[in-house]
């Protein structure tokens, strides 16, 4: 007897809001990471988050590299506005988290 698995989504078969959501998710990722590192500079938890998404997504080389471009962007902003760990910094991840949880659950459910 044979077994499959549920198919994975394929970044560049999803549809164009879909897409747009995962560019919108890349950016929250970079977001979280500088967040994250304000406080802890080591932490590389949201960068690993980014790696992974790519690898379940495979998108093709070009969407790939506007997932990168938008994670390095959402990270410059965050970094810009909180270079530091202080009050404000935490207040934001725990906004920006929220952010990429309703990404997630919107994506999981798109085809």
């Amino acid at each position: 007897m044979l077994l499959a698995g549920p198919t994975l989504a394929l970044a560049q078969d999803r549809p164009p809001a879909a897409r747009q959501s995962l560019l919108e998710l890349a950016w929250v990722l970079g977001q979280s990471h500088a967040l994250t590192q304000a406080c802890t500079p080591e932490d590389q938890t949201w960068r690993a988050r980014m790696t992974r998404l790519i690898a379940v997504e495979t998108p093709d080389q070009a969407f790939e590299a506007r997932l990168a471009e938008q994670f390095n962007a959402g990270f410059a902003a965050a970094r810009q506005s909180f270079p530091t760990c202080q009050p404000a910094s935490k207040a934001e991840a725990a906004k920006v988290a929220k952010r990429g949880q309703e990404l997630s659950a919107a994506l999981s459910r798109t085809p």
